[in-house]
């Protein structure tokens, strides 16, 4: 709880609402999410209800605490209260379409905030491009790979800790990871070995156990990205004891990156114990977010239908001093959040 208080505080000093064209007092709006368990939910949470709240709007909170049948519920609850739409972080791209699909059969626009649904026909669906982000974020690891490998000529040993697989942004980011090894074992036949999957589910204890399983299996992995940033502290839990948690130049060093672009990950970045982070441009999606629900709203469409994309890009040790201040995790990290 500390740390959540801690994000809040940070994203108060550190950002003005995001800009949205205009006021929309009276309304209320139903916003439903799965739970606040990372640094990226959370901002996202504060970015969306601060911005309702400075525009005027009555926000409705329902924590579904990664019930789908619960947050399914809910929804329907704020489907017979009348609000005027629904904002909704899923829990995963099942449920997501079936929430969709009764908000828009009651005639009550719905928005889905950064986990799409699996199907994407109905509703206003704002997404990064995980695919791509992860693509960006692992080739920079891969050109340091391939430096090493020219030096060294031994074969580098990648794993992935691979997201739940009924969350398409899981598919997404494990896509572009494999993506990026088949394209560098096809130009320097042998360069990587086989990948080894690590699932964690989302889950930090899952994670635990299955990366330790996995390291002591395969010692000499040197080269590791984790589908979301919020594990970063659990790979040092695992690699530390046995000397593998080290900086960049040092011979120790495991290749690293991640995605989200969380706060750990900008200051690991910045120590050189990570390498590369795709970033989510979190307030982009939330100003998508709330322009489409809002727009549909004043519009009178009751069944708005688009996807909304968000780009994304990497944030590297190369870039790092150029780009930090459009990651939103270096913000909260430059303003101290770490230190809370």
């Amino acid at each position: 709880m500390r740390k959540l208080i801690g994000i809040v505080l940070a994203l108060t000093l550190a950002f003005t609402s995001v800009a949205i064209s205009t006021a929309q007092e009276g309304l209320t709006i139903c916003f439903g999410f799965q739970d606040l368990e990372t640094e990226f939910w959370v901002a996202g949470h504060r970015a969306i209800t601060q911005t309702l709240r400075d525009q005027g709007v009555e926000v409705l909170e329902f924590n579904a605490n990664e019930d789908p049948n619960r947050q399914l519920e809910q929804v329907r609850d704020c489907i017979a209260e009348g609000v005027d739409g629904i904002i909704i972080i899923p829990q995963d791209g099942d449920s997501a379409v079936t929430i969709v699909n009764e908000a828009q059969d009651a005639d009550t626009p719905i928005a889905v905030f950064n986990r799409p649904p699996n199907d994407r026909e109905r509703g206003i669906i704002v997404v990064a491009d995980n695919e791509i982000i992860t693509e960006q974020a692992v080739e920079f690891m891969a050109q340091k790979a391939l430096r090493q490998y020219e030096i060294t000529q031994e074969p580098i040993t990648p794993l992935i800790l691979v997201g739940a697989l009924q969350d398409t942004n899981a598919i997404g980011r494990r896509d572009g990871f494999f993506n990026v090894i088949a394209r560098y074992n096809e130009r320097y036949p042998g360069m990587f070995k086989e990948p080894i999957e690590v699932a964690t589910e989302w889950d930090a204890a899952t994670a635990l156990a299955n990366l330790e399983a996995a390291i002591t299996a395969n010692p000499d992995v040197d080269f590791i990205f984790t589908s979301s940033d919020f594990l970063f502290p659990t790979i040092r839990s695992v690699l530390e004891p046995r000397g593998m948690w080290a900086p960049t130049g040092d011979p120790n060093h495991v290749i690293m990156g991640g995605l989200d672009g969380d706060a750990t990950a900008c200051m690991l970045i910045d120590q050189g114990y990570v390498d590369a982070t795709g970033v989510q441009d979190l307030f982009l999606e939330a100003e998508l977010t709330l322009s489409g629900i809002l727009d549909a709203i004043e519009a009178g469409d009751y069944q708005p239908n688009a996807v909304l994309p968000d780009p994304g890009f990497a944030l590297t040790a190369a870039n790092i001093q150029y780009q930090r201040s459009d990651m939103w995790g270096c913000v909260l990290y430059d303003e101290g959040f770490l230190d809370n």
